[in-house]
């Protein structure tokens, strides 16, 4: 009789979320130009019963948190290692406006390379169609 393979992290992931009773989890990717229709994509998915994460800092709007540039640079790779840590931890995507840059290109590729379903709000921008 063969052994049992160990569970990968992700499948230790979707044992603990099923556990724990968790609701889906989406995360909300996308240009922080359109930060005013994440928030309506947050509400909408909040309401439809979701667990929502997304980008929590605008860099493109003045900040004295990231004021110096040498300082925002750091903060902007601490912030990409998080969003793709968002990634990961979410049961599916949600790309948020009508435009996709390289960042919200590579964070696609990135969730699609992980097995994880991408919807958008305007598909005709979905670079795989």
């Amino acid at each position: 009789m063969p052994c049992p393979q160990p569970l990968s992290p992700e499948e230790k992931l979707a044992d603990a979320k099923k556990l724990l009773g968790l609701p889906r989890i989406v995360v909300i990717c996308g240009s922080t130009r359109f930060m005013t229709e994440m928030t309506e994509a947050d509400l909408r998915e909040t309401r439809a019963g979701k667990i929502v994460v997304k980008p929590g800092c605008d860099m493109k709007s003045p900040h004295e948190l990231w004021s110096d540039p040498v300082e925002a640079e750091a903060l902007k790779v601490r912030l990409d290692d998080l969003h793709r840590a968002k990634i990961r931890l979410a049961d599916e995507v949600l790309v948020v406006g009508d435009y996709i840059g390289d960042s919200t290109r590579a964070e696609i590729a990135y969730a699609r390379s992980l097995g994880k379903p991408v919807r958008f709000t305007h598909p005709e921008v979905d670079p795989d169609a």
